[in-house]
């Protein structure tokens, strides 16, 4: 049988005794409870100096120049001595997974900290192959994990992929194998995470500037990524329908709110009510469904595109990437459909008999105040876009990182209620973060709704909201705007578990 020339040497690097819950050590004691109690301490006594000797050793071995840190030629040359062979592409994954302090090489401790967090997903991904739980790998496993991602493929082909682990020609790969197999080759969004984590697809808080998801290259291949896209628009209409009467209200205290005119929840139902009946609480909310489609379809292409146009592999993106593209491709987005974001805003500020419909209140807006008039308030959304983005994604990341390194064990998902605290608290402090700057873009848009208002510019609205109504005033209207996150993020949640089975998308 074939045998890695790495084996002796890497065997036991991330696991001191050879196997990933000290298995083989236990098996072999044939003492009673107070033998195998003894070694386990034994071991214990001595697991971290003995790991810290084995990751040294191996640093050393890579460290060809002896400089104290990994480069890619150290990389290419020490692990090619090892018996292990890894293209140049990897190589630079491996360090710009590791590379901290982004001076280009691996250092000890970040090539510990590579190494530990590499295992990690390893097994992650070792136990979600593991169908039948028993500690190892055969062919019709692999068939049926690749079928789960919408892959087919013959037990002919699955051999051929077991054959390059197998180490002692059993045909199946227990962990050992695994693991020595993959050793220093990059592991990032591996698929597992991936199809579980998703949080723009679906989650719908009403405002969609969130980063797109990533997608599996099986999910692309296979076609499941637009069913993914339909299915999170769906859930948004849904949503954002059954959340409309909080979102007119949040509207109309922000445009109208102020310490003179100091309105309420219940205060804004009751006069929303009695303006334009029951029915008036879903104003605006039409042409708010009407552009899920247009922003989201645009939104996903120009982020493929900036991908690409960045050089950066489809499954490699760093968090400040990630932001990078999904900020562009937010602007590019919005931009796009802004004159919808306006028509919303005066659609649900609309007084009963205003207008008949989307279209009469574009005509009117068109002919009075001229095609500017769509475009008001958009320097301040432009600008809202980093903040709500970047720190959405950087909360759902850390929270969902948190978890992964903490709880999870024999999978990457994470569950309902989980998933949904994670999307709610990221989706909430984005928003909170870029308020203000929607608060003044709103009111820049309703202005001309106001017959004979003044022009106002996005920094002279700032000076005048903190000079007659302090910081406060850049809040109104977020007691609402808090109210419909949980509903709305349950209720997406809820409808986008549902589209996806009526469309084929399997819930794994």
């Amino acid at each position: 049988a074939r045998r890695s020339l790495a084996s002796p040497v890497v065997s036991g690097v991330l696991c001191p005794c050879g196997s990933p819950h000290g298995s083989a050590v236990e098996s072999g004691s044939g003492g009673g409870s107070g033998g195998g109690s003894a070694g386990s301490s034994g071991r214990s006594l001595c697991e971290a100096s003995e790991q810290d000797r084995r990751l040294r050793a191996l640093f050393q071995k890579l460290d060809v120049n002896r400089d104290g840190a990994l480069c890619i030629h150290d990389l290419a040359v020490g692990l090619g001595r090892l018996g292990l062979h890894r293209t140049e592409l990897d190589l630079r994954k491996i360090v710009k997974a590791g590379d901290k302090d982004l001076d280009g090489q691996l250092d000890f401790e970040e090539f510990v900290h590579y190494l530990q967090d590499h295992e990690k997903k390893l097994r992650l991904v070792f136990k979600s192959l593991d169908k039948k739980n028993d500690g190892r790998i055969d062919a019709q496993e692999i068939v049926q994990s690749l079928r789960d991602l919408g892959v087919k493929i013959s037990e002919q082909q699955a051999e051929k992929i077991l054959k390059s682990m197998d180490k002692n020609g059993t045909m199946t790969i227990d962990w050992n194998e695994w693991r020595d197999y993959h050793l220093l080759h990059p592991v990032e969004n591996i698929p597992e995470i991936i199809l579980y984590w998703k949080h723009s697809t679906i989650f719908d808080v009403g405002e969609n500037l969130t980063v797109p998801d990533e997608f599996t290259v099986e999910e692309r291949q296979t076609g499941m990524w637009w069913r993914h896209l339909v299915a999170g628009g769906g859930a948004g209409a849904v949503s954002r329908t059954c959340t409309a009467p909080l979102d007119r209200l949040k509207v109309l205290m922000q445009v109208h709110a102020s310490r003179s005119n100091n309105m309420c929840i219940i205060g804004g139902f009751t006069q929303m009510i009695r303006e334009g009946g029951p029915r008036s609480l879903w104003r605006g909310n039409g042409i708010n469904v009407l552009k899920i489609a247009p922003e989201s379809a645009i939104k996903f292409m120009a982020y493929e595109q900036i991908k690409r146009f960045i050089g950066t592999d489809q499954e490699m993106l760093r968090i400040h990437e990630r932001l990078l593209a999904g900020s562009l491709a937010g602007a590019i987005a919005q931009s796009s459909i802004y004159p919808m974001e306006v028509l919303k805003t005066r659609m649900a500020l609309r007084k009963t008999g205003q207008y008949s419909g989307m279209l009469d209140c574009a005509k009117n807006i068109l002919a009075k105040e001229g095609m500017a008039a769509f475009y008001k308030g958009y320097i301040p959304n432009m600008l809202g876009i980093i903040p709500y983005a970047g720190i959405d994604l950087a909360v759902y990341e850390t929270l969902k990182n948190t978890w992964l390194q903490r709880y999870a064990v024999n999978s990457a998902d994470p569950g309902v209620f989980v998933l949904l605290a994670c999307g709610t608290i990221s989706s909430t402090c984005g928003q909170l973060a870029s308020y203000p700057l929607a608060l003044v873009r709103t009111r820049m848009q309703a202005q001309a709704s106001v017959e004979g208002a003044p022009e106002v510019t996005m920094r002279g609205l700032f000076k005048h909201i903190l000079k007659t109504e302090g910081a406060f005033g850049l809040y109104r209207g977020l007691a609402p705007n808090f109210m419909k996150v949980i509903p709305a993020v349950s209720i997406s949640y809820v409808v986008y578990e549902n589209l996806k089975m009526t469309l084929g998308v399997d819930s794994r």
